[in-house]
């Protein structure tokens, strides 16, 4: 543990600065948290896919979309076991190259899921409050250039990750960390996570912008022109609360946290007791960004119709079953319980005529 005295003291002159940040809270919270998000992401994310190749018979942009969602989920899922064995054992032993890519498919997700659900709830919006925009007439190959665009607006600012060695330490006190502290990271590394904690605040307050007005404007439009439709109209404000649920429960710690290591790291940077906390706070909440793997098969059910008949569809064989399984074995008791019934009246018909 590093000592109160070493956090709190100034800063020394000529560069030097705050203590390395290691293992300490995200080491005792977040194995449970990641491999629960794992499970849970498994599991939802696992039958979606599923839904998406084999039940799906028709395609639109909407469920394009939603399935590059999915595939953004697996790749956070991918990176997550790496990540919680580091944390079991205490440090890392995967070497520099699984390093890079690892925290490159932990951050891209992040941005990958926010813009998704981003482009979805756009769609939605057009579709529901201008339905005679062109946006609307989108074929299935223009959804396909949207996706890819996407995936290039994602991955561009995370390349840079990949060029940069984010080992610490070494032998059993080597840890692979994005997060670093003043003295030991290069003049490089400290503009690549100044540039992560930038993307990290606008990625989140853009889209939640553009969320809310979408949500707003839906609910607005079909309470006015739909008023014999109740039922649609809450179908439509529920899929809104479900994205923008998931959206501030996954991403909003993470951006607080954020703002305030940069507003250390800016007014205060003698304060290594206030960096050092919120730097683990900031690794601690990424715990959250991964439950969006786990959450995101109810945005598939409340955003895609088709999605939704698909895998009422596929569970109705299987809920059938088991109603005959239940019935047959109701009737096969009652007419045991008959049988013996009619026995019995036999036996007590036969003592009555003895006597």
């Amino acid at each position: 543990m590093l000592s109160e005295q070493n956090l709190t003291s100034p800063a020394p002159k000529g560069g030097a600065g705050c203590p390395p940040v290691g293992i300490q809270l995200e080491g005792i919270i977040l194995p449970p948290v990641l491999t629960a998000d794992v499970i849970l992401g498994l599991l939802g994310n696992i039958v979606a896919l599923w839904i998406f190749c084999f039940k799906l018979k028709n395609w639109n942009p909407n469920n394009l979309f939603l399935f590059n969602l999915v595939i953004a989920d697996f790749l956070a899922l991918v990176s997550l076991p790496l990540r919680i064995d580091a944390l079991l054992r205490g440090h890392w032993v995967f070497g520099d190259v699984i390093c890079r890519l690892n925290l490159f498919l932990m951050f891209s997700n992040r941005t990958a899921s926010i813009t998704l659900m981003t482009v979805v709830a756009v769609y939605r919006y057009f579709k529901v409050v201008h339905p005679h925009h062109r946006f609307n007439r989108m074929s299935k190959r223009q959804a396909a250039l949207v996706a890819v665009f996407v995936w290039l607006l994602v991955i561009s600012p995370r390349l840079p990750m990949l060029a940069y060695n984010h080992l610490k330490g070494s032998g059993n006190r080597t840890q692979c960390f994005f997060f670093t502290s003043y003295k030991e990271a290069s003049s490089a590394i400290i503009f690549l996570v100044g540039m992560h904690r930038v993307l990290t605040v606008l990625e989140f307050i853009v889209p939640m912008t553009l969320l809310l007005f979408c949500s707003i404007r839906i609910s607005c439009f079909l309470k006015g022109r739909q008023m014999g439709k109740p039922e649609k109209v809450s179908k439509a404000i529920r899929m809104c609360a479900a994205i923008a649920a998931v959206f501030l429960v996954c991403f909003l710690p993470t951006t607080v946290t954020t703002i305030g290591v940069w507003v250390i790291r800016s007014f205060r940077p003698w304060d290594c007791a206030a960096f050092y906390t919120f730097t683990q706070l900031t690794i601690v909440s990424l715990g959250l960004n991964f439950l969006n793997s786990a959450l995101d098969p109810i945005v598939y059910i409340f955003s895609s119709s088709m999605f939704r008949k698909a895998l009422l569809g596929a569970l109705s064989p299987i809920l059938v079953c088991r109603k005959d399984k239940s019935g047959g074995s109701e009737s096969s008791s009652g007419a045991q319980s008959t049988s013996q019934h009619e026995l019995k009246s036999q036996t007590e018909n036969r003592g009555s005529k003895a006597m």
